[in-house]
């Protein structure tokens, strides 16, 4: 197991400036780690219809590195009175099977059973604000807890008759004691551009590190569907923009401007640049499958999706014609999310 050992700068404050601007790009340099195996893994949110034992085993004898365990109720319910013992359990499991794991926090019902991913960061009431930092606060601790290198989040969707300089705001004053609990607990928390949502965009991720400082433990979560989907550059060129803040990495296919996981090779994604761009960082992270609308099959595409991306990463440093342009998506319908 690996665990982060970057920490943010709790004492940091977010700043008044809540109009997102391009951030420039990094000098390129060549990271220590360059071109290194990458690490696959599976999202257990692909896999709700196993039993949280069963989907491990299911991964480790496919022959996958990790695990993109979502806490919900079915799989370690971050609710559960129980929860540090099953936690150590968990833990036990992983290093038994010789899985490394990445905490989610995507769960669509796991704090409200009737709004999806709802309350949020961005929530008007504070209280229910107060509950996804909890939630997201327990969350370090479990992966803190069971060796995971990152916890990964997301802003939410800007709520009706809230002006995004509030909505910034409250991201902002919500993630505060989240990156602290993380510095204490030595985990980076990696944060997922997702469209839709307040923070849908590579750009929205750098306005955040500005608004709050730059503090050394905010990652980020970078989707490689929903580049091809709404970011103006292509995937692999998204990867290496996003490189040195690189701490989690989710993949599945998709199209440019709809919003809907699809199984590997069912889009438009060319995935051998992308695979080579991640390599060529040297990211240590897990790559993980997300397929949440494909649980009924979950074990057929855990099979399909490692067997593809073998392929791909095969073919990943071989000649190819340049990309067609890439393009610009259709409107995105506002809180769209396959997740």
């Amino acid at each position: 197991m690996t665990r982060g050992s970057t920490n943010p700068n709790s004492n940091a404050k977010p700043s008044s400036d809540t109009t997102p601007s391009p951030d420039p790009t990094p000098s390129p340099v060549t990271p220590p780690h360059a071109n290194t195996p990458l690490r696959f893994g599976y999202g257990t949110n692909g896999l709700t219809d196993l039993r949280l034992d069963d989907a491990l085993a299911l991964l480790a004898d496919l022959g996958y590195d990790g695990v993109g365990l979502t806490l919900d109720h079915m799989h370690l319910d971050p609710l559960a009175p129980d929860l540090t013992s099953r936690t150590h359990r968990t833990a036990q499991r992983l290093a038994t099977l010789g899985l490394d794991v990445t905490v989610e926090t995507g769960a669509r019902y796991v704090l409200d059973p009737r709004r999806k991913h709802d309350p949020t960061l961005l929530d008007p009431d504070p209280d229910d604000r107060s509950r996804r930092v909890g939630l997201l606060v327990r969350a370090v601790q479990v992966a803190a807890d069971l060796g995971a290198h990152a916890v990964h989040c997301f802003s939410g969707v800007t709520p009706d008759g809230t002006d995004r300089d509030t909505a910034w705001k409250r991201l902002a004053e919500s993630l505060t004691p989240v990156l602290e609990a993380a510095a204490t607990a030595g985990v980076p928390l990696a944060v997922e551009p997702e469209p839709g949502h307040l923070l849908a965009t590579l750009a929205d991720f750098h306005h955040l590190r500005r608004i709050l400082g730059d503090p050394e433990g905010l990652g980020l979560t970078l989707d490689i569907g929903h580049c091809q989907c709404l970011e103006p550059l292509p995937p692999a060129d998204c990867v290496r923009a996003a490189a040195p803040w690189l701490r989690h990495v989710q993949i599945e296919d998709m199209r440019r401007g709809v919003h809907e996981h699809l199984p590997l090779g069912d889009g438009e994604i060319d995935f051998p640049p992308v695979l080579s761009a991640l390599a060529d960082t040297g990211y240590q992270g897990l790559t993980v499958v997300e397929l949440p609308r494909h649980s009924h099959a979950g074990p057929h595409f855990a099979e399909h999706s490692l067997q593809f991306l073998h392929r791909a990463a095969a073919t990943a440093s071989a000649p190819s014609d340049p990309a067609p342009p890439h393009g610009d998506p259709s409107a995105t319908p506002e809180g769209s999310s396959t997740s």
